[in-house]
């Protein structure tokens, strides 16, 4: 009798159920996988952002005192214990104006934001006046306006600042420890001490702590030597 060719045996439901549980076992890993790698990937980019941020911020610090404009009868630096404004040279494309341009941190504590405020370019004292006082009410209490030309540094939670005058790192609102004649009031009326008639700081040093959880985090302290002086100030 001629034999009959044999069936041939295909899946079972169980082997074919069991079949697809391995695969997605499989595909789920792999998924978790690639969800690792991708946050790993948006947290690198988010610290590369946090570190570039700060550190445009810290050199635009350091150009902002360099720039620093001596002229008669105008306030250079003041600082009144919430916000450090200067009056700087405008940028290599109006080396003729001037500029008016405020640090704060704004918030201290657990929610504090290092801000910088720069005015449009200056021309005339009367300008320049206005912008000095636009900054002062900036560092205390922004309107929508004033926010507008304010940029974030960075989260911080405290910072200070010390003037070195006398061989020593100073409170600026304190009273110099040096027998000069205080300089003449502010076109705002407040006290200076950064006017273009020698009261210029020798050196200004800044103290900030950023907030945790950022790339960069903790104490920072930077210190700035007015050009003509030569050296450095720890």
């Amino acid at each position: 009798m001629e034999n009959l060719p044999k069936r041939s045996r295909g899946f079972t439901l169980v082997e074919l159920l069991i079949a697809l549980s391995v695969m997605a076992l499989m595909a789920l890993l792999s998924w978790q996988g690639l969800d690792g790698m991708m946050r790993t990937l948006r947290q690198t980019d988010q610290n590369s952002e946090q570190t570039l941020a700060l550190q445009a911020g810290l050199g635009q610090w350091q150009a902002d005192l360099e720039a620093l404009a001596e002229l008669p009868g105008i306030t250079a630096i003041d600082w009144d214990g919430r916000v450090l404004r200067l009056t700087r040279q405008g940028p290599p494309s109006q080396p003729e104006a001037t500029l008016v341009v405020g640090w704060t941190l704004r918030n201290p504590g657990a929610n504090g934001q290092w801000l910088r405020w720069q005015s449009p370019p200056l021309s005339t004292r009367g300008d320049w006046q206005n912008a000095w006082q636009m900054a002062a009410l900036w560092g205390q209490n922004p309107d929508q306006t004033q926010r507008q030309r304010e940029v974030l540094i960075a989260p911080a939670n405290d910072w200070q600042i010390f003037y070195y005058r006398q061989d020593a790192w100073t409170n600026p609102m304190s009273s110099d420890a040096s027998n000069n004649p205080a300089p003449p009031p502010n076109a705002d009326g407040k006290a200076g001490d950064g006017r273009a008639d020698g009261q210029l700081p020798q050196g200004l040093r800044l103290v900030i702590t950023l907030a945790p959880g950022q790339a960069i985090s903790g104490r920072i302290t930077r210190d700035w030597v007015r050009p003509i002086l030569g050296g450095g100030k720890s």
